[in-house]
Formats: structure tokens, C-alpha cells, sequence
């Protein structure tokens, strides 16, 4: 397309691009996004059972309570928001996402809220129940047999069919407003108002995106608290490799056992110097934590959950060997009913050679004795 050139008087170049029926189309969409926010209730914030004579509160942070059963509600809100005012989400067209289940569930909801369509890119191995809560939502799966292959076939979706990549895992630090709004970690620090222990010691997030440690640091560095910020990541994922080498580009050559968390690559919203501190945890480990957290509460959680809980727990049980006072806040990231045909299966377990019992036994010493096993 060629541009007439300007007349010697100076005439000014003026294209006019605005769409009245387009903007009409925009404003009902952040409507909607905004009204579902108006009408979920913050989640809430549950004690984790421990001796009295610790003087330590352990709590999760019950994001299963949202409206689509997970933290990832939060994450697909903001998102939505951002990908409508950029302008990049138009009607009749797809919005694509890479996924393991979770965000996908989520985001499957808002595209069904604003009416576009929704294809989730997805591992084969991704849960049914995920698999089918998307489809429930009205998104289509599109399954990769390797999970490293998600970002690359999502754009060539996205890009066929004239519709947006989302891409949670670039944007998913940036599309959520860390100062605040109704963010997790202001949510954190307002229910915690009236306990004994109202700034926590430690809060513990694991890493799908690193959106949500990103959200949390960057608050309690804005808000000027001294909590620390801790990730747990688990087998077969980079955030930790990548967070202690200082090497961005480390890869894994398979995909997490612990499905929303867990990365084959670094992933660009992850904020490495935001965090205090990272641990490592066996996937058997965050198996053995999320069974004992329903021992302990009667309910079931995913897999992250039990990723984040057994850092918890660990830091928890620091704290009593130094004979510190104070509380600790983890995350009950999603419900255990969509995993029960995984985590909660010993015949998954034996197949995928993961022996629980160990830890188990770990964590039945420690809630009785405070000390952590060597």
C-alpha cells in the first residue's frame, strides 16, 4: 500500500482506524471479565493444623474455590483484560493457549464469558477431567505429543486461524497489576489482618508461568514487609536449575509429573531476582504432602499443591528448631478430584515408579516431633 506523499503546504497525513461496532463489542467484553470478578468472592484463607506449643501458623491460600477450581481463574482474568485493551482479542476470532490444564480450564471460561471461540494446546498426557472441563466451557483440545512443542504450535495456530496466542507464559508477570487490585498476595495480607501473626515469615508459590511468585514478591517489596518469598519447583523442571546457575537457557528433556507447575525451559514471566530462596521437590515428596493435607483438612488437592506444601513444612519445622514464633503461607492451588486417576492412585504411582512411603513416614515424624528428618 503506498502513502500519498505530503503537498508542499504540509498537509497532514490522518488515517482514521477507529471501528464503532468493534469498540461497542470491547466495552461489553471488560464488562463481563469485570462483573465475573465483582461476583466471585474472595477464596479463602485455611489453617493448617499444627502443635500449639510451636507458636507457628501454617496456612493455604484456597484458590480451588474459584469459579473455574484454581488459581490459574486469577491468572486467565487478568490476561483476558490485558489481551482486550491491547486490542489483541477481537470477536469471532479464536483465542489459543499452551497449557497442561489449569489456565486453559480458566481462559476456556472467559471465551465462552466474551463468546469466541478457544483452542487449548495441551501434553496428551494432560488429565481427562482437565481435558474434560475444557470441553464443558466450550474449548476445543489440541493435543502435542511432546510438551516442549506447545509454544511453537500454538503460534501456527494462532496465526492459521487469524486468532490470538495468549501465551500465559510471557505475559502472565505483566498482565496482572502486582500493586494491587484484588491481586493474591494483597488478598494474603488483608486476611491475615486480625491473626497473631499478620506478616507472614514465609510465603510459598511454585512455578508454572513464575506470574504468580513474580505478583507476590514484587508486592512485599512495594509494600515494604520483610516476608520472603519462596518457590518450590519439582522433577523435571528449570526454574530451579535456571534460578541457582543464573543460566536462563537451561532446558529439561521431558515435561513435569506434576501438572501446572514444572517447566521444560525457563519461562520469560519468571522473575528470578524477585525471590528469596528455591527448593527442590521430589515429585514422591509433593504425592506424600498432598495425601497428608487431606489427613490433616479432608480435602483433596492437586499435585502443586503438594509441591508447595512440603516446603511449607520444611520451613516450618526451620522455625522450630531456631525456636521462632511467626506464620507461613502456601497455596492450595486446585482441587484433587481432577487428579484422582493420578495423584491419588497407587497404581499410577507404581507405573510411574514413584514410592511414596518415605516421605510419608517424613512427614508423620516431623507433625509429631517438630524435627525435620535428616
Amino acid at each position: 500500500m503506498s502513502i500519498p506523499p505530503q503537498t508542499t503546504t504540509g498537509a497532514t497525513l490522518d488515517v482514521d482506524r477507529s471501528d464503532p461496532a468493534y469498540r461497542d463489542w470491547l466495552k461489553e467484553a471488560v464488562r463481563k471479565v469485570q462483573a465475573d470478578a465483582n461476583r466471585s468472592a474472595d477464596t479463602h484463607l485455611l489453617r493448617f493444623p499444627l502443635p500449639e506449643r510451636w507458636g507457628i501458623d501454617l496456612y493455604l491460600k484456597d484458590e480451588s474455590t474459584h469459579p473455574t477450581g484454581s488459581l490459574k481463574h486469577r491468572l486467565a482474568r487478568s490476561l483476558f483484560l490485558y489481551g482486550l485493551c491491547n486490542g489483541w482479542i477481537r470477536p469471532g476470532r479464536p483465542v489459543i493457549e499452551a497449557s497442561s490444564g489449569s489456565t486453559a480450564v480458566s481462559e476456556a471460561y472467559f471465551a465462552k464469558l466474551i463468546g469466541v471461540p478457544f483452542i487449548a494446546v495441551m501434553p496428551r498426557t494432560t488429565s481427562a477431567e482437565k481435558c474434560r472441563l475444557i470441553e464443558f466451557h466450550g474449548g476445543r483440545c489440541h493435543f502435542v505429543d511432546d510438551s516442549r512443542k506447545m509454544y511453537e504450535e500454538s503460534a501456527r495456530l494462532a496465526a492459521e486461524t487469524g486468532g490470538h496466542y495468549m501465551d500465559q507464559f510471557t505475559y502472565a508477570e505483566r498482565a496482572t497489576d502486582w500493586r494491587g487490585n484484588n491481586n493474591i498476595a494483597e488478598s494474603i495480607f488483608r486476611q491475615l489482618r486480625l491473626e497473631r501473626f499478620p506478616e507472614p515469615a514465609w510465603i510459598v508459590a511454585t512455578a508454572g508461568t513464575g506470574g504468580t511468585s513474580a505478583t507476590l514478591a514484587r508486592y512485599v517489596h512495594y509494600m515494604q514487609y520483610d516476608t520472603r518469598i519462596c518457590v518450590a519447583d519439582p522433577d523435571n523442571s528449570c526454574f530451579f536449575e535456571g534460578w541457582t546457575t543464573g543460566d536462563p537457557d537451561v532446558t529439561c528433556d521431558c515435561g513435569s509429573r506434576i501438572e501446572g507447575i514444572g517447566r521444560p525451559r525457563v519461562e520469560p514471566s519468571f522473575v528470578p531476582g524477585a525471590i528469596d530462596r528455591m527448593m527442590k521437590v521430589p515429585d514422591a515428596a509433593s504425592v506424600a504432602a498432598v495425601r497428608a493435607l487431606e489427613g490433616a483438612i479432608g480435602r483433596k488437592a492437586g499435585g502443586s499443591t503438594g509441591t508447595g506444601l512440603w516446603s511449607a513444612l520444611k520451613i516450618v519445622a526451620e522455625m522450630v528448631a531456631e525456636g521462632r514464633t511467626g506464620s507461613v503461607v502456601t497455596l492450595l492451588c486446585d482441587p484433587g478430584d481432577r487428579y484422582l486417576d493420578k495423584y491419588y492412585s497407587d497404581a499410577w504411582l507404581t507405573a510411574q515408579g514413584l514410592d511414596i512411603a518415605p516421605y510419608a513416614t517424613a512427614l508423620d515424624s516431623f507433625l509429631a516431633t517438630g524435627a525435620w528428618p535428616a
